[in-house]
C-alpha cells in the first residue's frame, strides 16, 4: 500500500541502510565493538595481572603462555594491552563527552542569541584556536601532575572549540526556520526552543564530530604518554607501552614489544575515522541511498 509508512521508511532505517553500504565504516564499527567489549571484560579475559612482574620471563616472544610475548619486566603484553585499552578508551570517550557538552552549549547560545554574546564567545574560541594545541597540551600537562582524571579534564577544556563553531553554524541556519518562529509565537521559552526544538535537528554533525574527536584524543593521549607526560606507570596505556618499548635498545630482537600497542593505536584511530565518515554520509540528507 502506497499510503502506509513501514519501518523501512523511518529515518533510522534510512540512516542504517546508508551506513551499512559503507563497507569501511561497517568494518570500523565491528572492530571498535570488539575492542570496547574486550576492554570492558579485561578482568575476565586477561590471563595475568597487567602489573605482575617476572624477570625470569622478560622479553619472551609470543608463545602459548604469553600470546603477545612479555616486556622487559616479564609482564604479559596481552594483559597489558587489554587494560591499556580501558584507559585509552576511557580518556577518549570521557574527554569527548566533556568537550561536546561544553561546545554544544556555548555554540547553541552563540548561534541562537547572536549579537554581543555571539561575538564574545567566538572571539574566545579564536583566542584558543590561535595557540598551537600541542603547545597548550604539553604546557598544561607539565603544570599539573599527569593522571587519568587530569588528562580527561585538559582534553575536554581544550577540545570544545570545533564543536562550538559547528553548532553555532547549525543554529544560525535553523533559528529562522518556520518551526522555530512558530514556537516563539506560542510563547515557548528560549531554553525549550534551544534544547528541545533546534538542538535535535543539529545532532547529526555533532555525532560525526564526536566520533572523529575520540580517535584524535586517543592519538593525543598516546603521544603524551609516549613522551612520559601522560598516563604514568604502573598503569598501562597504549602510549606508555610504546614509551617503555622505545627505551629498550634491542627492538630488532624484540619486535613484538612495540608492535602490539602501536598497531592498536593505528587501527583504533583509523576505525574511528571510518565510522565518522560513514556516519557523516549516512546523516547527510543530500546523499541518496
Amino acid at each position: 500500500m502506497h499510503g502506509v509508512n513501514t519501518s523501512h521508511d523511518t529515518m533510522l532505517g534510512i540512516i542504517v541502510r546508508k551506513f551499512v553500504k559503507n563497507k569501511l565504516a561497517v568494518f570500523g564499527g565491528i572492530f571498535l565493538i570488539i575492542i570496547i567489549t574486550a576492554a570492558l571484560l579485561a578482568p575476565m579475559i586477561a590471563p595475568y595481572s597487567p602489573s605482575k612482574q617476572n624477570l625470569l620471563l622478560k622479553l619472551q616472544p609470543p608463545n602459548s603462555e604469553n600470546w603477545l610475548g612479555t616486556d622487559r619486566f616479564g609482564r604479559d603484553m596481552f594483559s597489558r594491552l587489554l587494560y591499556g585499552a580501558r584507559i585509552s578508551l576511557l580518556v577518549g570517550f570521557a574527554s569527548v563527552l566533556g568537550s561536546i557538552t561544553i561546545g554544544t552549549f556555548l555554540g547553541a547560545v552563540a548561534g541562537y542569541v547572536g549579537g554581543i554574546v555571539d561575538a564574545m564567545i567566538m572571539r574566545f574560541v579564536d583566542i584558543i584556536l590561535s595557540i598551537p594545541s600541542i603547545f597548550l597540551l604539553i604546557t598544561l600537562v607539565t603544570i599539573f601532575k599527569p593522571g587519568v582524571d587530569k588528562l580527561i579534564l585538559i582534553f575536554a577544556l581544550l577540545g570544545w572549540t570545533t564543536t562550538a563553531r559547528l553548532v553555532r553554524g547549525e543554529f544560525l541556519s535553523l533559528r529562522s526556520r518556520e518551526f522555530v518562529l512558530a514556537s516563539k509565537t506560542i510563547g515557548t521559552k528560549t531554553p525549550m526552543i534551544i534544547f528541545s526544538h533546534i538542538l535535535p535537528n543539529a545532532m547529526g554533525p555533532i555525532i560525526v564530530s564526536a566520533t572523529l574527536a575520540v580517535g584524535y584524543v586517543i592519538l593525543a593521549e598516546s603521544g603524551l604518554s609516549y613522551l612520559g607526560l601522560g598516563i604514568q606507570p604502573p598503569h598501562a596505556s597504549w602510549g606508555n607501552m610504546l614509551q617503555d618499548a622505545q627505551n629498550f635498545t634491542i627492538l630488532l630482537k624484540s619486535w613484538w614489544y612495540p608492535l602490539a600497542p602501536g598497531l592498536m593505536i593505528l587501527l583504533t584511530v583509523i576505525c574511528f575515522n571510518f565510522v565518522g565518515d560513514g556516519l557523516r554520509d549516512a546523516l547527510d540528507p543530500k546523499i541518496n541511498e
